[in-house]
């Protein structure tokens, strides 16, 4: 891999390295953008087979993040980082510790949470260190668990689409194909329940099926029937990657609205999609309700506050369709569109983060 090529092609600011070999610590954090403000994004522990998968990995999440928090109407730049390790074996107090040193040695440029291997009690350890860092127990003002707050702003995103593709956000009556009815779903399908849609749902955790039958009267199908669910609305809320050659052709619906992330295999899905008349949610617009949680503990965590602004999801969903109308291509690519015009309108007057005790609260209040 030619590391310099791969910052130039997408426009990266920085990739660092972070070593501590008493813990252990092997860690990559990259900041794509800070054209908003500081970059946001948690930290990933996981058993890559290369050193260059992780840097790979971490490098497109860093990118991801800087379109949803764009989209999403924050100030707020795009960052990932990876600790490579066992998420089972190999964690301890001092690596978190030594990680910590190394974000607040970055001034405030990269902020982090939690992620995939990594849990609240890891980010309290991170805070020992540093402030940049959010996810924390509720003891430090965070807001706990994200979950719930993600699934209302699915939710919201669900009838935005709703009215694109039927004229009337109303959701009673309709037909909803939950596929994984994890954490994140089960409390979509519960503000989808109270509404009266008619559910049908799929996970590979039998357990997760049962729990949606007793407490939302769920239907339900074996994972991979969960195609071919004659209904209005498919929502993808497990795997990423979902809508692909395999199964595009096998889905009878209008509308995709869930909580994946990376659902389209490929870029050339949405084209399809649009090309058939399906209205698409993209993925990190609709799911962006828990970035949008945790920014707000940036500002000192209120609740009321963070959920008004993760209903604004609805809006910004309906701004997606006019911008896919407004130039002829699929939501997919209207979403990039709208995240990179936003970015676009302010670069020529903000260089990249730098923090300064002024403004931080004022970039992440605007």
């Amino acid at each position: 891999m030619k590391v310099f090529d791969y910052l130039g092609k997408y426009d990266y600011e920085q990739l660092v390295f972070c070593h501590d070999e008493k813990s252990g610590l092997k860690a990559i954090i990259a900041i794509h953008d800070t054209t908003l403000g500081p970059a946001l994004g948690g930290t990933r522990f996981w058993t890559y087979d290369s050193e260059e998968d992780a840097i790979v990995d971490a490098l497109r999440l860093a990118r991801g993040m800087t379109y949803k928090a764009a989209a999403s109407g924050l100030n707020l730049g795009g960052g990932k980082a990876v600790i490579i390790g066992d998420p089972k074996k190999d964690k301890n107090e001092a690596m978190f510790r030594a990680f910590g040193r190394y974000i607040e040695g970055l001034n405030g440029r990269y902020i982090t949470a939690e992620d995939v291997g990594t849990t609240v009690e890891d980010m309290d350890l991170i805070h020992e260190e540093t402030r940049f860092v959010t996810g924390v127990s509720p003891a430090f003002g965070s807001s706990g668990n994200p979950s719930p707050v993600t699934a209302f702003g699915v939710y919201q995103g669900m009838k935005a689409s709703a009215k694109e593709a039927f004229g009337d956000d109303s959701l009673e009556g309709k037909t909803v194909a939950v596929q994984g009815v994890g954490s994140v779903a089960y409390h979509l399908c519960k503000y989808l329940h109270d509404e009266g849609v008619r559910l049908i749902v799929t996970d590979i955790n039998k357990e997760n099926m049962e729990r949606a039958v007793q407490d939302f009267e769920a239907e339900t199908v074996d994972p991979d029937g969960i195609y071919d669910v004659d209904c209005d609305i498919f929502s993808p809320c497990a795997l990423g990657a979902i809508i692909n050659d395999d199964t595009i052709n096998r889905l009878k619906c209008q509308v995709i609205a869930g909580s994946a992330n990376n659902q389209l295999k490929a870029e050339e899905h949405g084209k399809i999609l649009h090309e058939k008349g399906i209205v698409y949610a993209p993925d990190y617009v609709i799911n962006a309700g828990g970035l949008i949680n945790v920014a707000d503990e940036l500002l000192g965590y209120n609740r009321e506050r963070a959920m008004k602004k993760v209903e604004t999801i609805y809006h910004t969903i309906l701004r997606v369709f006019e911008i896919s109308k407004r130039d002829g291509i699929p939501s997919n690519q209207a979403a990039d569109r709208m995240a990179e015009e936003r970015i676009h309108s302010i670069r020529h007057a903000r260089s990249n983060f730098l923090l300064n005790e002024r403004n931080l609260l004022n970039r992440t209040q605007r």
